[in-house]
């Protein structure tokens, strides 16, 4: 059986005069977990909105079950729902509570009952052990918990890819752990995973691919050891060279 999902093939993305990416390919198998590291500015936040089809490319192919996404009349919202997202700053909707954040997706998008959606819902609450918080709004939460219902909402939605976007680079130090936990778990259960993360240790523990991002391309992929402990590209090279330095200064 094919263990293929998704074949970006020669992807482009411009803003104006302006290439974020420039011709990447990409395959993402079933039960991946391929983490996205890279300078800022690279392109990591736009590849993964090109996947997601929040950003559309400019020139490419994404091609989900055999069917290029890009064609016309082709259903992005169902393929969305099929590929999940996960952001940096949550986007959860401050005027719903929790369960209601983790239902509106399935009763809009899935068309599932108003009573199904939430026996789901409380399903994947409870599995990042925020089920307690059904009933509180967004701003009586903290960040590491905001994220932990984002991914519950993203988990509820039944996807096929997970898409994570720094997920926890805009949450405190001690918040951090709670979410990367979640994240182990879902690994763990072979989700499909893709995760720019600047988080190299998580990255190497929970990873069976590290892809190296600059300037809008893929300069080297491969196993966690393979590119953080021996990458023979002179720009991963530097890059994990100023990380290391970075973080020990």
């Amino acid at each position: 059986m094919d263990s293929n999902i998704i074949t970006i093939k020669n992807l482009h993305k411009s803003f104006g005069e302006n290439n974020i990416l420039n011709g990447i390919n990409f395959k993402v198998n079933k039960g991946d977990v391929s983490c996205i590291i890279g300078p800022s500015g690279s392109g990591k936040s736009t590849f993964l909105r090109c996947i997601n089809l929040l950003d559309y490319p400019t020139q490419g192919e994404i091609i989900y079950k055999g069917k290029n996404v890009l064609e016309d009349k082709y259903d992005v919202d169902l393929y969305r729902s099929k590929v999940g997202m996960v952001f940096q700053q949550f986007n959860l909707f401050n005027n719903l509570n929790v369960l209601d954040n983790c239902t509106v997706g399935q009763v809009k998008v899935l068309k599932k009952k108003e009573s199904e959606a939430k026996e789901n819902a409380l399903r994947f609450l409870d599995k990042v052990q925020m089920s307690k918080f059904i009933d509180a709004k967004p701003k009586q939460l903290s960040g590491g918990q905001k994220q932990r219902v984002a991914i519950a909402r993203a988990l509820a939605m039944d996807p096929e890819v997970l898409l994570f976007d720094e997920p926890t680079s805009a949450l405190d130090p001690e918040t951090v752990g709670e979410v990367l936990k979640v994240m182990r778990d879902l690994a763990e259960l072979q989700m499909t995973m893709i995760i720019v993360t600047h988080e190299m240790a998580f990255a190497k523990e929970v990873s069976n691919r590290i892809v190296f991002m600059d300037e809008g391309m893929i300069c080297e992929e491969g196993s966690p050891e393979e590119i953080l402990v021996n990458p023979q590209n002179e720009r991963t090279k530097n890059f994990l060279f100023r990380f290391i330095v970075g973080e020990s200064s």
